[in-house]
This record gives structure tokens, sequence and C-alpha cells, in this order.
């Protein structure tokens, strides 16, 4: 059995919309945002659902998009076992490992204690 589970749904934005996606996400779930000021691209409202959080990211990408986070215990593990069942790794960047599924779809892997702002 796979030690991932579900640790955040992210929404990806361009760094222009970045401030107004925060504004609006903040407004709809009617909680502040927690900001780190080494990361300020990452918005984070912590405890939307008791176990799921939700991050508004700037990317430097000019699309927007939603992908999963998922937490376990053993990073590296999980990214080679993924692999082996047909994903990609294609960037590490702080505790997180970004990957693409067989059909596309962009997901990331971080350990269990490494999801939260305030951890990367």
């Amino acid at each position: 059995m796979s030690g991932l589970h579900l640790h955040s749904v992210v929404v990806d934005v361009p760094r222009a919309d970045h401030e107004r996606a925060v504004a609006f996400w903040s407004a709809a779930v009617g909680v502040d945002p927690v900001v780190s000021e080494k990361y300020p691209d990452y918005a984070q409202f912590a405890h939307i659902t008791p176990e799921v959080h939700l991050l508004v990211q700037a990317t430097g990408d000019t699309s927007s998009r939603v992908h999963l986070d998922f937490g376990t215990p053993d990073r590296d593990g999980e990214v080679a076992r993924l692999e082996d069942l047909g994903g990609e790794v294609l960037d590490r960047t702080n505790a997180w490992v970004v990957m693409r599924d067989p059909a596309g779809v962009v997901f990331c892997i971080c350990p269990v204690t490494g999801c939260e702002v305030s951890d990367v």
C-alpha cells in the first residue's frame, strides 16, 4: 500500500494574477492565508478541511491550472515507485518533487513534514 496522502489542492496562477487570486480565494473560503516572507509566491489556506489545505501559488507560466500535492513519510521512495509506474520527474523545488503522470497531469510529492509553506 502506498504511503501517499492528499495534502493540498494547489491553484497555480501567473505571477501577475497572484494577488487578485489570493484575495479571491481568501474571500471565497473566509480565511486569511499564511504567506511566508521568504516565499511570497505561496499563499496557504490551512485547514479548509481537517486534512487538506488550499494553496495559491504564483508561477512563471502564462496559464492557470490546479494540481495536487501528496505528502508521504518516504518522498524519495514514493517518487521512485511512481517513476516505475510511468510517472516522470519534472523538477525538484524546495521540499517538493514536481511530477507528471502518463497522461500529462502535473502533481507534487513532498515529505509529510515538508508540505507546509512554513517548512519550505
